[in-house]
């Protein structure tokens, strides 16, 4: 069982299950949303239970998906692709250990020009 919170503990998730290895998303949104480069991992749905749901809000900034956040404290939690059965989960909100390692940079052409991938990882342009 993994668990995970927003900051201010409004709300809260498991994930029954190992967590598969997460990406790192360097979009322009993902970006602009969490200050930085966005880490998740992506789950199936009927394997997360979440705890404090209307504390929930929801930001479609497409047609293809709505990202997820505390409405308290304004955490940046789910990136949830339209007609998918899973959901991507912050990395960043999970309590340790994961047992996991990134394994892919996404989106690097939109990288911020204010660092380097240096890590060795694979990475996609888009």
């Amino acid at each position: 069982m993994n668990k995970g919170s927003c900051l201010c503990g409004a709300v809260r998730f498991e994930v029954s299950g190992a967590l598969s290895a997460p990406c790192a998303c360097h979009c322009s949104q993902c970006r602009k949303q969490s200050g930085h480069y966005w880490a998740s991992t992506e789950v199936k749905r009927d394997l997360v239970t979440l705890c404090g749901d209307g504390n929930i809000g929801w930001y479609a900034a497409s047609d293809k998906a709505r990202r997820g956040f505390c409405t308290t404290c304004g955490s940046f939690l789910f990136w949830d692709a339209a007609g998918k059965d899973t959901i991507a989960l912050a990395m960043g909100a999970f309590e340790a250990p994961t047992d996991t390692h990134l394994n892919l940079h996404i989106f690097t052409a939109d990288k911020g020009d204010y660092y380097d991938i240096a890590d060795g990882l694979p990475q996609n342009e888009q």
